[in-house]
């Protein structure tokens, strides 16, 4: 698995926003995250969310970024509106769902998917969610304290 990308944002855009407008916090892309333990990505809204929060880090495949982006005919949107904290590449998500996995040295536990819902639809276009199914990414428990970095390609 590679890293392409790495986000981090200081609130909720969409998140427990059912039935209400989205809010414009900024995913900010950033050369590293450092992830803690049990608690999270220093930095992100999810930092200390509540205890044992399936979703204390999230995947997505940049494989699947570029294939929705494709079918929609989206151009000018950035991986960011995805809401994801780690874009990959050359790994299938899915299949770390219920296992441990290392990535350059961090450790995690695949959760679930990442389902996609409605929000998609706003955040990259029309038929973002259909298209998303059964490939939203993963969230994962940070099993181990450690620093993600993105690598070159």
């Amino acid at each position: 698995m590679q890293i392409r990308k790495l986000y981090i944002s200081p609130g909720h855009n969409f998140f427990g926003h059912h039935g209400r407008a989205p809010d414009k916090h900024v995913a900010i892309e950033v050369p590293e995250i450092y992830c803690v333990a049990s608690r999270g990505i220093r930095d992100d809204r999810f930092f200390d969310y509540k205890s044992a929060y399936k979703g204390q880090i999230t995947f997505f495949a940049v494989e699947v970024y570029y294939d929705v982006c494709r079918a929609l005919n989206v151009h000018e949107k950035e991986p960011s509106v995805l809401r994801r904290n780690v874009l990959t590449e050359g790994a299938d998500l899915n299949s770390l769902i219920g296992k441990d996995f290392e990535v350059q040295g961090v450790r995690f536990r695949g959760v679930e998917e990442c389902s996609p819902c409605y929000w998609m639809n706003t955040a990259l276009a029309p038929g973002a969610e259909a298209l998303m199914k059964k490939r939203g990414g993963l969230r994962a428990i940070i099993s181990s304290d450690g620093c993600l970095r993105v690598e070159p390609k």
